[in-house]
């Protein structure tokens, strides 16, 4: 990847090639539960170089508006939230949930004349979405499985990264790492352990992929040894332009992951499980709200840096990476993925990487990545606007030697709702 590639691919504030393309697509801004109550406090909320606030007005909306009063660039996360608005501390100019000025007390005839940014949200599983874009672009709302099931069915967290989002998205495309960074692990989490498929992972680190590029993104079909009359497949997919889907394993609840930037140097990595046809048990649950598979724990309540973070080392263990506990001496499967990824600096060099055949998915991410920032400037509409084409599942499966997983996943996989979840 040459420089100006990686520029492109890295740059999301206002007005750069990589953030007017993500402005395009629904962005997760916060969890619900951070503005419960209407009327609550309101909260900060940094996002592709923005500086936002979000806030529950009188109404029960959520609402997402610039942090900063126009009049003297206070913020309004000191201010009052009202009678369906947010008025700032310092003068009482107060604005409503669009953004839109509707009191200036000491000049009323200025309102026209002070409006600040607001942008159009939904909510759908536990997140508040926002669209950032130009509004008569706006898309449909998103309809990947976890977001339309009921809420006892989905479990959602986020967790800050330092890092720009793009090499933690790549981590979640990666699932040749599972073999390495993950391998002892496995054996101990109550999301993972206890299923064949582990054995089939921790056998065969010679993953071989086969990629199909879909009209969500790509699907990533990555082959190990299995039986002796069958391939164990792992299937998961990368959605445009910040989701990754995790395959389940035994039981346990399906996963995946978004990975939305707060500015070039970090991003918030959010992370999903759901069950489609049950609710999540009280077992699941606690486990999760410990922090274990795909979750974290907490430095402390509210903040979304994880206990196991850069300025303790990850909290690394190298006794424990000798007798074999914990592969990279981290413990816990997304302290072991971001401590790897953060480890490269907050932007890493692209241009003095060697890479692999197992990141031939990488390589095609980053290209639709960049064709589709470039094609947006010449006026050509992004890619998996559609939302129906997000309602894809991942899987573990067990396939004959000779059956073409591509044409297995088709008919399996695509428009998976109501379909049985493949896992092993």
């Amino acid at each position: 990847m040459n420089k100006e590639m990686s520029e492109t691919l890295i740059r999301v504030g206002p007005g750069t090639k990589m953030g007017n393309l993500m402005r395009r697509y629904w962005v997760p801004a916060l969890l619900s539960s951070e503005i419960a109550e209407p009327d609550g406090p309101q909260v900060r909320v940094p996002l592709l170089g923005e500086k936002l606030l979000a806030f529950r007005n009188t109404d029960g909306r959520a609402c997402l508006i610039s942090e900063f009063c126009s009049h003297r660039g206070v913020s309004l996360y000191f201010g009052r939230n009202e009678e369906n608005g947010i008025r700032c501390a310092y003068h009482g100019v107060k604005f409503d949930g669009d953004g839109r000025c509707v009191e200036v007390p000491s000049s009323p005839q200025a309102c026209s004349r002070m409006h600040i940014k607001g942008y159009p949200c939904v909510e759908r599983g536990g997140i508040v979405w926002a669209y950032m874009g130009p509004p008569e672009k706006q898309p449909q709302p998103p309809e990947l499985e976890w977001c339309t099931l009921p809420r006892e069915h989905v479990y959602v967290s986020k967790r800050l990264q330092y890092s720009s989002y793009l090499q933690a998205m790549e981590g979640g495309i990666d699932t040749a790492h599972v073999s390495y960074v993950h391998r002892y692990e496995v054996d101990n989490d109550p999301m993972h352990k206890g299923v064949k498929a582990l054995d089939y992972i921790k056998a065969d680190g010679n993953v071989v992929f086969e990629i199909e590029k879909m009209p969500f993104g790509l699907s990533l079909f990555g082959r190990r040894m299995g039986e002796p009359d069958s391939y164990y497949w792992r299937v998961t997919q990368w959605l445009f332009p910040w989701f990754t889907l995790i395959a389940p394993f035994g039981d346990h609840a399906l996963g995946g992951h978004v990975w939305v930037p707060i500015d070039d140097y970090s991003c918030w990595a959010w992370s999903i499980n759901w069950q489609p046809s049950r609710p999540l048990n009280a077992e699941e649950v606690a486990a999760m709200d410990a922090g274990l598979g795909i979750h974290v724990e907490y430095e402390s309540p509210g903040s979304f840096v994880p206990k196991s973070n850069r300025d303790n080392d990850y909290l690394m263990d190298r006794v424990a990476q000798k007798e074999k506990r914990a592969y990279s001496g981290v413990f816990g499967f997304s302290a072991q993925d971001y401590s790897l990824q953060e480890s490269m600096g907050p932007i890493q060099n692209h241009e003095a990487e060697q890479l692999l055949p197992t990141d031939k998915a990488i390589v095609m991410a980053r290209r639709m990545l960049h064709e589709a920032a470039l094609n947006l400037e010449h006026g050509e509409e992004p890619p998996a606007l559609d939302a129906q084409a997000q309602r894809v599942r991942p899987a573990g499966v067990l396939l004959p030697r000779d059956q073409d997983p591509l044409a297995w996943a088709k008919e399996n996989l695509t428009d998976s709702v109501n379909k049985p979840v493949f896992t092993l």
